[in-house]
Parts: C-alpha cells; structure tokens; sequence
C-alpha cells in the first residue's frame, strides 16, 4: 500500500499532524515573503547558460526504454512544426525550468501544461466540459512551471500559425491574466465545484467570435459527443468466423495476436484477465460492479499522441450485453515524471497511480473508469506501469492551426482559468493570490520568459532536424 504525499508538499495550508490552519492574513504574508524573496520579474528570464544538455540527447534517453520500432514515429511528428516538437519536449523543457527561479509555493502540477493537453470530454453526469487531460507527468512542484509551459506553448503555436507579434503577446497576457485572476477569485468550495461546461463557454464567448467561428467550433463539439466506445467499435474492429476482433492497422494499432510470438494465446488471456481484476481494485466500488459486466474480447497496442508514442499503450476491447454494447480500455505505460529528476521522488511506488491520483485532484470530473494496474512480466520481459481509462467518451480537441489570433485568445483564457482551478485544489491559493497581485508585472514576465523559450525551442526544433539529416536518429514522417 502506497502513501499520498505529505500534506505539507500537497496542501501548504495545514500541517503535518493537519491540525493547524493557518490564518488568511497568515497565508498572505506567505505569499508576500515569496514575492520579496522571488520577485515576480524574476521570472521573465530564461538563461540556461553554457552547461544546457543536447536535447537530441534528451530524446533519445527517453528512447531507451521505448519500443523501438516506434521511436522514429516519436521523432517524425514531433519534426512537423516547432509546435509539435514543443508537445514532445516536456523532459527538455522540465531541464530547463529546473534552472529558473523556484517561489517554494508548491501544487499538484500537471508537469506538461501545454495547450494542446486540455480539451473537452463527458463528465460522468454526461455533459461537456473543458479541463486538462493529460496527467502523465504530474508531480508536486512548482505552480510556475506549469503556467510557464503553458505560456510558453500560447506563444510558440501563434508564431507557427503567423499571428503578427503584437497578437502573440496579446494571447499569451490574456492565457496569464486568467489564470491570475482565477487564484484570486476562487473560494473554498467553488475550488472543489466550479468546472467549464461548454454549453455555457459558447455563451459567453460566442458573441466574440465570427459567426463561421461559433460554427466550427458547435461542429468540434457535436464531433466529440460521437466519439464513443460504439464508434470505437465501428472503426477499429472487424469480425472473423463470427468473432469480433481489433483490426490490424499497423504501425499504429497491432493486435495482441500479432505480438505473441510463440507463447500461447490462452496463457497471455489469463493474464491479462488478472491485470483486469487488478485494475478493477483500484476503482470505486460502483464502477467495479459495472466492469464486472463486460467480458474481455481481445487487446491490441496503439500508437498516442506525439510525446508518448513509444511507451507501452493498449487498447482493451470488452463486450457487455452483445455486440452492441462495447467498451474501450485504454491502457497507458507510466513511467517517472519528468520532473522528477529535478524534484523529489513520487511517493507512489507505482506511477500509474501516481498519475490517477494527481488527475483525481486537478480534474473537476474524472473517467468513471480510471485506474492503475502493474504488469510484472510484460512482452519484453520489463516491469512496467500503467494508468487506464475509456479510450474514448466524447474526447475532443481543438484545431490549433486552424485557430485565428481571437480564437486562440480565448482558447487561452479557458486553458489558464482551467489550470488555476487545478492549482488551487492543492496549493495555498491565498498566498498565491498574494505573490501574483492584482496588476500584471507576473503576466509580463511570463511573457518575456515566452519569448526567450519559444526562440530555444525552434533552436532544439533545428537541431533535431539537423540530427535527421546527418543520419544520427531515424524518423518516419506521415505516420
């Protein structure tokens, strides 16, 4: 059995023994003291010095342990655009931030705060809702390293989209200025309450935005209700002699029965059956009885997303009633943070509940089927752990290059009040709310610090084009 953190590295407001609270104007000092200590104009310098690592290096350390005929997949999309390689960076940059100023105000970080790691999907209550959806990389820390990221990611996808100077600067204010001036709003149950459903964004900012604007993003939205286990079901599986099976779509989805080699089918079931009931003890007592009720049909590896494609992800196929009533598992390798190398250990002997726990506190609504489970013996003979969840229930993301400078702006705005909530559930938002004051020297700085990082990531950017070119690492684009 694992232990949480220690409330003092989770929830700066009490104490060890979680008998004292601290009063308000306690916490304001605190956060006063760390502006004085740390000035908020600190933080717009970003000046790694003579000893910053190859991030080609970077990269291909985290190949090592990646399978790896998918590491040069990794290495083509991140070679799309500076954007893309920034998604695929977080142990780049997690380097970098090491090196800038630390308020010792500390919160349950995201770890990889960038903005195409928020997005919409259901809420168990079956309503849309925005909020980060991404949590491989949590770990408690810094709150200026997640507001950093994101600031920084605002920056660098408004250059790859050719917005003028002036409109990048403008998105990067509005993301920080949300986010500050959330920390200062929030009280104490809308901290644990308060959500963005999307329903109500598209009210108040519909009439900021062109009408042909509203439209795409209804059409996004109604395209994210039909992303379900059944048109999972449609799309990735096909029937042979009557069974139902996951097709073979390699390179990036392949079957279980085409990685087994020679051992036996029957005794790789079983043993993914006893990862199910161990995944199963992790969840609610409710959600274990309805898991219980679907039977598992067959498994397969996929390819995700851009940083993580290499690691360890599957995908489950199970059956309730009949055919017409599927439920996809996605089951995803964690390994340690990022951040961790810079920061203290996960307390969490297993990261995948680290991952789960970390999400359970920054989400506002979680998966109803999130879990973790350790795989002891897997394919390669390598102990691995995994977190898992729906592989889709009304998931959606925004088209970031499709995005116009006013789009983006509010985008922004969404994704910095989504991230302070999250902070706020675990750090001392009074003395947050202190440090950051009502005018908007910390927005400036971070958007200096933005500047000078989005100038090193088209750096690294080239170097691994660079890499590519000389033949040192291989990658496969349009994959």
């Amino acid at each position: 059995m694992t232990t949480a953190q220690t409330p003092e590295r989770l929830s700066p407001v009490t104490t060890a023994g979680g008998g004292d609270h601290p009063s308000v104007t306690e916490r304001v000092a605190r956060g006063r003291a760390a502006r004085r200590e740390i000035p908020r104009s600190s933080h717009a310098v970003f000046d790694p010095g003579p000893q910053r690592g190859d991030p080609v290096d970077v990269l291909q350390a985290q190949a090592e342990t990646r399978v790896p005929e998918l590491v040069p997949i990794r290495y083509g999309r991140m070679l799309v655009s500076p954007f893309t390689f920034y998604r695929g960076a977080a142990a780049i940059m997690a380097a970098d931030l090491a090196t800038t100023p630390d308020t010792r105000l500390h919160v349950q970080c995201c770890g990889d705060a960038h903005l195409s790691n928020f997005g919409v999907f259901a809420s168990p209550e079956r309503r849309l809702v925005f909020d980060i959806n991404d949590f491989d990389e949590t770990l408690p820390g810094p709150w200026e390293w997640d507001v950093k990221r994101l600031a920084a990611s605002m920056l660098i996808a408004a250059r790859d989209n050719g917005f003028k100077p002036k409109q990048q600067d403008e998105i990067v204010l509005a993301c920080v200025a949300a986010y500050r001036s959330a920390i200062r709003e929030m009280g104490n149950l809308d901290v644990w309450y308060a959500r963005l459903e999307m329903e109500a964004v598209i009210a108040k900012y519909g009439s900021q935005l062109k009408p042909h604007m509203v439209k795409r993003t209804e059409k996004t939205l109604a395209k994210a209700r039909t992303k379900d286990s059944m048109s999972a079901f449609a799309k990735l599986t096909l029937s042979v002699n009557g069974r139902v099976q996951i097709a073979d779509q390699s390179p990036l989805i392949v079957p279980l029965r085409d990685l087994v080699g020679d051992l036996s089918p029957d005794a790789v079931f079983e043993q993914l059956h006893e990862l199910l009931r161990s995944y199963r003890r992790t969840l609610e007592f409710d959600r274990r009885e309805l898991l219980e009720q679907y039977e598992l049909v067959d498994f397969a590896r996929k390819v995700v997303g851009v940083g993580s494609v290499g690691t360890q992800a599957w995908i489950a196929l199970l059956l309730g009633r009949d055919g017409g009533d599927p439920l996809f598992l996605q089951m995803k390798e964690a390994d340690a943070s990022v951040l961790e190398a810079h920061l203290t250990r996960s307390a969490f002997t297993n990261h995948g509940e680290r991952v789960v726990t970390g999400q359970r506190l920054m989400q506002a609504s979680s998966d109803i089927f999130l879990g973790w489970l350790h795989n002891p013996i897997g394919l390669d003979g390598r102990p691995r752990d995994f977190y898992a969840r729906q592989l889709r229930d009304w998931k959606g993301s925004a088209e970031i290059d499709q995005m116009v400078p006013e789009g983006l702006s509010i985008y922004g705005r969404l994704c910095g009040w989504t991230l302070a909530r999250a902070h706020a559930r675990s750090g001392d938002r009074i003395a947050l709310a202190a440090y950051l004051g009502g005018g908007n020297a910390f927005d400036r700085a971070i958007l200096e610090f933005s500047r000078a990082y989005a100038d090193q990531n088209d750096s690294d950017y080239r170097r691994l084009q660079a890499a590519v070119s000389s033949g040192r690492i291989v990658a496969e684009t349009g994959v």
